[in-house]
């Protein structure tokens, strides 16, 4: 007998990530059965999701909570250039930055991981040497997802061996609209299991929607669920290199999905938005939805990041604020 996955099994009979669509031993995995149960999801109320992002995020913070929200959201932080121009001496400057994102006050927590290209993880990881500090690598043809499955499946192995902690991967856009599901997934197993590391855990793996291009928020929630399926770590919204890249009402979704899929299976899976989330407001309004959304387990750095490249300097002003009572000049911070 054949079955597709029913959402109303009972957790227990949902196995891990080797067999994520089967409550059944004897399913079969196909893109009519990844079809059935997708789109079997609850549609998503856009007009609901806006409204309750716009009443979100009027929310105030203030005094202890918004010094508590500053530090959290520095430690949340994956420190990123994604540039063709980057160079060695750019990404070390990018990694002393992480150590000590506020050379003058050493109570600055550090960010949680510098993000790189693969050729350059290796650099990373040599400046970040003795700390907790992660080391990101886009991989899988970033940021596009066009080539074929060895070349990305090499782009993977290659930044793991050069020192990648972490691997941030493209889903194939193209694959997922066209509505061939199995290839989704298939590439997404094989590229967790290019993310092994010998005598190590695997690399944690967060899977890039690229969000901007799905087009419906119900796409969004489908591809949210297909990613964790499939046995991603963090469902990641964009490349940055897309317009839109992370709003609100999609990162609202993806906080919707990870609570309903641990409670699904047992397994947490991380968020994190990526792309135009630049000021000390745009975080903190992150951060309330991750608390009212997903829950407090969520508002660690091992299950929530913030993909930017800008907003830490904007952190950095407004902690600085906080704790002297006025603003610093613009050189208080570096430019990266």
């Amino acid at each position: 007998m054949t079955h597709v996955l029913d959402p109303d099994a009972p957790a227990a009979a949902i196995p891990p990530r080797r067999e994520p669509l089967a409550p059944y031993r004897d399913v079969t995995r196909s893109d009519a059965a990844f079809r059935a149960f997708l789109h079997g999801l609850p549609g998503v109320d856009q007009v609901g999701a806006e409204s309750r992002v716009a009443v979100l995020g009027t929310r105030s913070i203030k005094t202890t909570a918004k010094a508590w929200a500053i530090d959290t959201a520095i430690s949340m932080v994956d420190l990123t250039t994604l540039e063709g121009a980057d160079t060695p001496g750019k990404v070390r400057s990018l990694a002393a930055k992480a150590r000590r994102p506020d050379p003058g006050d050493p109570t600055t927590p550090p960010v949680a991981a510098v993000c790189v290209y693969g050729d350059l993880a290796g650099v990373a990881k040599e400046a970040l040497t003795c700390t907790d500090i992660s080391v990101a690598a886009v991989a899988t043809a970033f940021p596009s997802g066009r080539a074929s499955r060895a070349v990305k499946l090499a782009d993977v192995r290659d930044a793991v061996a050069n020192g990648a902690d972490e691997i941030d991967m493209v889903i194939d856009r193209g694959a997922f609209l066209a509505g061939r599901y199995l290839d989704v997934y298939d590439e997404i197993v094989a590229v967790k299991e290019a993310c092994a590391r010998p005598g190590k855990d695997p690399a944690h793996l967060k899977v890039i929607l690229e969000t901007g291009e799905l087009v419906t928020l119900d796409n969004v929630r489908r591809a949210s669920w297909l990613a964790m399926l499939a046995g991603g770590d963090f469902i990641k919204t964009s490349t940055g290199k897309v317009s839109p890249a992370a709003t609100l009402p999609v990162c609202l979704v993806m906080l919707e999905a990870v609570r309903d899929f641990r409670a699904a299976t047992g397994r947490q899976v991380g968020v994190k938005p990526a792309g135009g989330i630049r000021t000390t407001k745009d975080a903190i309004k992150h951060l309330v939805l991750v608390n009212e959304v997903a829950g407090p387990d969520w508002l660690t750095p091992d299950w929530f990041r913030l993909g930017a490249s800008s907003l830490l300097n904007d952190l950095l002003l407004q902690r600085q604020k906080l704790r002297t009572g006025h603003y610093s000049g613009p050189d208080h911070v570096s430019v990266d």
